[in-house]
């Protein structure tokens, strides 16, 4: 009887299976998207890069040469309001950035965009900061091209404490982008964001000391100052372009100005991780 060789055939070693990628992986991954996304848009659309720069650079100018023969700073009689003014409409770049940032949740929600995130493995508080931080970068890179023109309003930038100004920008620019975030997070229309974010924000930045010197108005005003938490970054900013002094500031504390401005980025981050992690909430 003939002997079957019998060929034993070998199976496929089988493929080693990739481990998942952990949840910080996730998280960053999806913090760097949410970012360049919204730099990538922010740079298509001209319209925004000149209207965000244009219209603060306006204000600057009229209502600065219009106001500049009857301002007159208590204890300060060599600061024009041209140079007065210009802290405060620093922060005015930064929070038209800002509210036009963050009304982009509303449009990722109708087109799906923000389904598709939310599906993914990664936390909710990514997406947060992934909005939060693209506002911030945005924001920054506008507020550097105004600081471009701090020669123009009489400051010396060899004496600006830079260090400073920039932890009150980034800071400042969290709080503003977070707040924005949990408020387009509630609305569905664009319409109704503009308005609320107009009558929340704006008083807010007037009665900053921005325009004029909170410390030398009514009692009522003043106490409004104080619960202000944009006074206390405006203040910040201000006295960092001087160099250390702040004229027309309401506290006398850059320690005081630094923590309070970065308590309500953390207050607003937190806030804005609250009502996007609500179950049954939008999307």
């Amino acid at each position: 009887m003939e002997a079957h060789a019998r060929v034993a055939v070998a199976e496929p070693a089988a493929a080693p299976v990739a481990p998942p990628p952990s949840l910080l992986r996730l998280n960053v991954a999806t913090i760097g998207v949410l970012v360049s996304r919204d730099l990538r848009r922010f740079f298509r659309q001209m319209s925004r890069v000149i209207g965000a720069l244009v219209q603060p650079l306006i204000f600057w100018l009229v209502i600065g040469s219009g106001m500049a023969s009857s301002f007159r700073m208590p204890g300060a009689e060599n600061v024009g309001y041209v140079q007065y003014f210009y802290p405060g409409i620093v922060m005015l770049v930064v929070l038209f950035t800002s509210i036009f940032t963050t009304m982009s949740v509303i449009e990722d929600r109708h087109k799906g965009f923000l389904q598709a995130v939310l599906v993914a493995p990664a936390s909710r508080a990514s997406l947060v900061l992934g909005k939060t931080l693209g506002g911030v970068a945005i924001a920054m890179m506008q507020a550097a091209i105004f600081l471009a023109l701090a020669p123009l309003a009489g400051f010396d930038v060899r004496g600006v404490a830079w260090g400073e100004l920039v932890a009150l920008l980034v800071l400042v620019g969290v709080g503003l982008s977070s707040l924005g975030f949990a408020i387009a997070w509630w609305l569905d229309s664009t319409q109704g964001y503009h308005v609320v974010m107009s009558v929340l924000l704006l008083p807010l930045w007037i009665l900053s000391g921005a325009m004029f010197p909170m410390a030398a108005g009514p009692k009522w005003i003043v106490a409004l100052a104080h619960a202000n938490p944009l006074a206390y970054a405006v203040a910040g900013v201000r006295r960092a372009l001087y160099g250390g002094a702040a004229p027309g500031a309401v506290t006398s504390s850059p320690a005081v100005e630094l923590a309070v401005t970065a308590g309500f980025a953390v207050v607003a981050v937190l806030v804005a991780v609250r009502v996007c992690s609500r179950r049954g909430n939008k999307p």
